[in-house]
């Protein structure tokens, strides 16, 4: 049927299959070795009868007993010894001893040539006769040496010689009975190649020559396949092997121009239920894998064409699908039995695999009504299967993915007329879907809706296994909701839907009733994660609805204020999920405005403070402060710690944007200016100093990093905002106001202040180190004060422009030194040793200023003057300090000794 690059394709699947049959060999042989090890323990183990005694040994007392034989070995206890036809006699034994025979002694194993010349020819000669016969009628085909019916009658006569070849070597005892090449049984070889010819020649009489009518065929492949199968419960796993994958590929190898996927798949349904049942009673899990991905693989031809054939690609998965469940599902119908509570892989494979299938079909169908039904089907299928057998309930998880990637798919693909009257859509309504298939659709999803959450909520506590529970009610929380969102996306086109909204909450409203009527059911296996579940799917039903039904602004609200909702949730009911469930609701909060900081793009308004801003990420904050609170009286774990990283966060931001917004009158993307970055630093300092004070009650690791995080931004700021890019007296041409009440005070004597106190605020609780540089920080942005007020007073507002005077320039040295000498006494009066270490800092950058500036610009009495003051403070300092600081006490002269008169 399918010309091209499948010969290469038909080859490589035959080799794979010769290396399953050699796998299934080798196995099979190991079994018979073991057994006849055993029959031989057996046989050398029997009780030594001793010789008949003469005359005279009968009346004399026996004064030994006979051997007791030894206990059988443990592979002797359970395993039963064969039947044999032929009575054996044993080995003559020696006269006068009880010993047993010694055990045989294992044969070597066999060496490479041994191998090439007894098993690697006999499996080569098997493929070559399979692929001769296919090719033999290729050739015929397309050499048109032969007329069809010719051609036909020699494939049924080669496949009859095959087969009698095969019957006849088994009953041949020199060939048949040849102990040592189970492996390479050459009875299987050619009994496989026979069956294969014989599928090759039906299927070609039927599909290309129309000899036969469909019901001919049927049968006569049903009796083919009904013999291969009887001819494998003989020959092994070879024949099962070269058998089945050679009827797969043979719609490959004997192929058409014109394929009828009808005739193809009735074909493989007889050969699927051949291999399928096969596998069953042979129990050869390898057989059933092997049937199922070749059968998988049949579904793809034919699914890249512009017009798919839905109806027989839909009956192949059908097909294959009931067949598998009959077949191969452990615990259902005819399938192999297995202790309960247990997924079987090879039961839940089978079924998804089934579905994948499905799944293309609908897809490359472009969801034609026929497809999506066939779907509906095999999901429902499914269900059915895997409430009776729990071997099976793996494939829950296939049919919840396949559902999704079908609505989603469905959701993003480009057919917008389907979904609106010719009119266009309704004002305040949204779409109308009016195509029948999207009402399909519509009654699909609800189907799949109701019976995943259904199925998923009744399950539990019908198993004594905990996972069985645990993944129906995954499935039957996850796919309503992907369902549901998957149709917003389709239909209201992820703008805002009152009716979705209420959709929302009613299936939020069904995941609750189904949470409180599990948690007053008695205590099962897998109940407790199947609560926190359908717990979980509440919430998030719940957050859709708000998405639905809000704007972008009011859903992050929305979001926040659901962390914080379910918080308090989780202090009533404690249900682990809870807490981790409130963090990832703050997780999507803070990706949301990750998205766009603005919340509500430019609609964010001029007003300052009052604005979207405030609400935005002002009542997001204090959620995730209150839900840091309630998280906080159970544990400091994770979740806790996701929360009050959001809070801080939030709270961050808050200053962050609605400073922006006022520093630059509502436009967002203006570029900063000193009044923003010195709002920016007083706000980041101050929420430093309230962590601090914060981390010392709460012992939180998260409040701990808070606030070392903020103070190196506002110190960042400081640095390459204040006194780099906006300072007024380098590269900024701003205006700083008044001549005290202006933008110098809010720029640097305020940080100065601040971080002043957040240097007293960790003195003690962190290293000396880094107190000490906090408030190196404050004195240098106390001077940059002191220095740049001197600078407004001489030049106006305006500081950049403008030289420097003689006497600006001796203020400034006298500014200086009266700075430290307030330090100084500051620092005396409290007993403060930074502070006088401080003062000693700025009198010495006086002393360097005077000896390396004054004495080379200041002229006349300005430099007289400066040097004179200098001095005389230095001189006072003096005194202070021997004086007041460090007064050393002069001990009275020793008084003369008195004398007698």
């Amino acid at each position: 049927m399918f010309d091209g690059p499948f010969d290469v394709f038909a080859l490589i699947i035959a080799i794979i299959a010769f290396l399953i049959a050699i796998k299934a060999s080798s196995q099979a042989t190991e079994l018979r070795r073991r057994i006849s090890s055993v029959e031989e323990m057996l046989y050398a183990q029997r009780p030594v009868q001793p010789p008949p005694l003469m005359p005279a040994q009968v009346e004399a007392p026996a004064t030994t007993a006979a051997a007791e034989p030894p206990p059988l070995a443990p592979e002797a206890e359970t395993t039963p010894p064969p039947l044999v036809t032929e009575e054996i006699s044993p080995p003559p034994l020696e006269p006068n001893t009880g010993a047993a025979a010694p055990p045989p002694v294992p044969e070597a194993a066999p060496g490479f040539e041994e191998r090439l010349g007894t098993r690697w020819v006999v499996w080569i000669g098997g493929l070559a006769l399979a692929l001769g016969g296919f090719f033999m009628v290729r050739y015929s085909i397309e050499a048109g040496l032969l007329g069809p019916g010719v051609r036909v009658f020699l494939g049924g006569l080669f496949a009859a010689a095959l087969l009698g070849a095969g019957e006849w070597t088994r009953r041949k005892e020199s060939i048949s009975s040849i102990a040592a090449l189970p492996i390479a049984n050459i009875p299987a070889i050619l009994t496989a190649a026979g069956t294969a010819v014989a599928f090759a020649t039906i299927y070609a009489a039927y599909a290309l020559y129309d000899f036969l009518v469909p019901a001919t065929a049927f049968v006569l492949l049903g009796i083919i396949a009904m013999g291969t199968l009887a001819a494998a419960l003989l020959h092994g796993p070879a024949l099962a092997g070269l058998g089945v994958v050679g009827a797969f590929v043979t719609p490959i190898l004997v192929s058409s121009g014109k394929p009828d996927y009808w005739a193809l798949y009735i074909y493989l349904a007889v050969v699927t239920a051949a291999s399928f049942g096969l596998a069953r009673i042979r129990l050869w899990r390898w057989l059933a894998v092997t049937t199922i991905a070749f059968a998988v693989l049949w579904i793809f031809p034919g699914l890249d064409t512009g017009q798919v054939q839905v109806a027989p690609h839909a009956f192949h998965a059908i097909a294959g699908f009931v067949l598998a469940a009959l077949l191969v599902v452990c615990g259902f119908m005819f399938g192999p039995s297995m202790e309960d509570g247990e997924i079987e892989p090879v039961s839940s494979g089978a079924l998804g695999a089934y579905l994948f299938g499905a799944m293309l079909v609908v897809l490359s169908s472009a969801h034609a009504d026929l497809a999506l039904m066939a779907f509906t089907l095999l999901v429902g299928g499914t269900l059915f299967v895997a409430w009776r057998a729990p071997a099976a309930t793996g494939a829950l998880g296939a049919a919840a993915a396949t559902v999704f990637i079908v609505f989603a798919e469905w959701a993003v693909r480009a057919n917008p007329d389907m979904l609106v009257l010719p009119g266009g859509p309704m004002p305040g309504v949204g779409p109308v879907a009016t195509d029948s298939a999207v009402t399909l659709h519509l009654v699909t999803a609800a189907i799949f809706a109701a019976g995943f959450g259904v199925t998923g909520f009744f399950a539990q506590g019908r198993s004594n296994s905990a996972i069985i529970p645990v993944v129906w009610s995954a499935a039957g929380v996850a796919t309503p909701i992907a369902i549901l969102v998957a149709l917003y996306a389709r239909i209201a086109h992820l703008d805002r839907s009152i009716p979705f909204a209420i959709l929302a909450v009613l299936l939020a409203a069904a995941f609750g009733a189904a949470t409180e009527a599990l948690m007053r059911r008695e205590e099962r296996p897998g109940v407790a994660t199947s609560v926190a579940l359908f717990a979980t799917g509440t919430l998030g039903a719940l957050a859709l609805a708000l998405t639905f039904a809000l704007e972008k602004g009011w859903l992050t609200i929305a979001l926040a204020l659901m962390s914080l909702g379910t918080a308090w949730i989780s202090l009533q009911r404690p249900i682990p999920v809870l807490r981790r469930l409130a963090a990832v609701f703050a997780a999507i909060v803070t990706a949301r405005i990750a998205y766009d900081p603005r919340i509500v793009g430019d609609a964010v308004g001029t007003t300052p403070i009052f604005n979207w801003l405030l609400w935005g990420y002002g009542l997001p904050a204090a959620s995730f402060w209150g839900a840091s609170i309630f998280l906080r009286r159970r544990a400091d774990d994770a979740p806790l710690r996701v929360v009050e990283t959001a809070a801080i966060l939030f709270t961050a931001l808050l200053a962050f944007m609605e400073i922006r917004h006022f520093a630059t009158g509502g436009r967002m993307t203006s570029p900063p200016s000193l009044l923003e970055f010195a709002l920016q630093v007083c706000v980041m300092l101050a929420m430093a100093i309230g962590l601090e004070r914060l981390r010392l009650r709460s012992h939180s690791i998260v409040h701990d990093v808070g606030a070392v995080v903020l103070t190196a931004i506002a110190g960042l700021i400081s640095v390459f905002g204040l006194l780099i890019l906006e300072n007024p007296l380098l590269l900024s041409s701003v205006d700083v106001g008044g001549l005290v009440f202006n933008l110098l005070l809010l720029g640097y004597a305020l940080p100065a202040v601040l971080m002043l106190l957040l240097s007293y605020a960790v003195a003690g609780h962190r290293s000396v180190a880094y107190a000490n540089t906090i408030a190196g920080g404050a004195l240098v942005f106390a001077l940059t004060y002191v220095t740049l007020e001197i600078r407004r007073f001489y030049h106006g507002p305006v500081l950049l422009y403008g030289g420097t005077t003689s006497a600006e320039q001796y203020t400034y040295s006298i500014g200086w030194l009266a700075f430290g000498v307030a330090l100084l006494g500051v620092g005396i009066l409290v007993n403060s040793e930074r502070a006088r270490l401080a003062s000693a800092a700025v009198i010495a950058l006086t002393i360097f200023k005077a000896f390396a500036v004054d004495v080379w610009t200041l002229t006349g009495v300005y430099r007289a003057l400066s040097f004179m003051c200098l001095g005389v403070v230095l001189v006072a300092i003096g005194w202070l300090y021997q004086r007041i600081l460090f007064r050393r006490q002069i001990a009275p002269p020793p008084a003369a000794p008195q004398t007698g008169s």
